[in-house]
């Protein structure tokens, strides 16, 4: 299958290498802003062609399915614009700035007939296959917990008075939409839709969000979301039942699961699954494609449309308010 990829920062890099474990994956295309990087990066891959029009890449009929990995709030642009020429997309999370965006990128999929997907990976690992397999044992779910606190890497670039991207709202980036949206999005695949959102949050002066928490209700359970890029945490995250506690350590890509009983017994749910856990998302894709299908029955554009329903609630809680909003 002839893949194009849009961008090319370290994402990029680790999609392409978690791509090497997939079965008749074929980089084609590089399309980047500059030709020089977007020839560096080809050459890197022994991709054939270049580009630095998105919709000369689109148009050129040299590709099927495309990865899109640049900043979020161009994410429903370009993924429209392949779609429409016919052409798969697989888009990096989140998939759109914000619940209207989305619609439109499932509606040109359903028009176009082309697989659409949300490149949520943590869903389609074995890992959180074992969470949702087990999940009976805790009895009664009283309480989800999921923390994804991070210092960014660039945050003290940030202090120094630079703007890196990920703390320029223009873009539509911030804490909420690179790291809450791994708590969020396996909450609604487990649970659904909640009853009442409560968020808060701490804006920094560029305007995006350094870090906050969300209380989800539920007729018979609550969730909590903490999320930051300006602190670090240790803390799993859980799923707290009448029976025990399901221990889940790394949520955006779960590597140990275990319930710790109220006995005092515990269990390893661990499932073996590879170091490269972008292969999994790209396998899900590939695999709708080769099978005809229209959308993942994992990561469902349902699911996809409702987690950002819940990012663009708490992010009106809190005074979030990105440029692509306003369109």
């Amino acid at each position: 299958m002839r893949f194009g990829i849009i961008g090319t920062n370290w994402i990029a890099d680790r999609f392409l290498a978690a791509a090497r474990e997939v079965q008749g994956f074929e980089l084609t295309a590089v399309y980047s802003r500059t030709e020089e990087k977007a020839k560096e990066f080809a050459a890197k891959y022994g991709a054939a062609h270049t580009f630095t029009d998105i919709g000369q890449m689109a148009d050129s009929g040299l590709i099927d399915a495309v990865y899109i990995a640049s900043p979020n709030f161009l994410h429903a642009e370009q993924s429209i614009l392949c779609m429409d020429h016919g052409i798969h997309v697989l888009c990096e999370k989140p998939a759109a700035s914000n619940a209207r965006e989305f619609r439109s990128m499932a509606k040109a999929a359903k028009r176009n007939g082309v697989v659409f997907m949300e490149a949520m990976k943590s869903t389609l690992l074995p890992n959180f296959q074992a969470i949702q397999e087990n999940l009976p044992k805790l009895g009664k779910v009283r309480r989800y917990l999921a923390s994804y606190c991070q210092y960014s890497s660039r945050y003290d670039a940030y202090k120094r008075g630079e703007l890196p991207n990920a703390f320029n709202p223009s873009l539509s980036n911030g804490s909420l939409m690179d790291l809450g949206v791994y708590g969020i999005y396996p909450l609604v695949v487990l649970f659904g839709k909640p009853d009442a959102i409560k968020a808060s949050g701490v804006l920094l002066e560029s305007g995006a969000d350094g870090e906050g928490s969300i209380l989800l209700q539920y007729p018979d359970m609550d969730a909590v979301i903490m999320y930051s890029k300006i602190t670090d945490s240790s803390l799993p995250s859980e799923i707290q039942g009448e029976n025990g506690c399901m221990a889940i350590h790394g949520i955006s890509q779960p590597h140990k699961v275990e319930i710790r009983y109220r006995d005092g017994s515990t269990e390893d749910l661990t499932k073996p699954q590879s170091e490269h856990t972008m292969a999994y998302e790209i396998r899900e894709f590939v695999g709708l494609i080769e099978a005809g299908l229209s959308e993942s029955p994992t990561n469902t554009h349902e699911r996809s449309l409702l987690t950002l329903e819940i990012m663009d609630e708490a992010r009106r809680q809190i005074g979030l308010v990105f440029p692509a909003d306003q369109q």
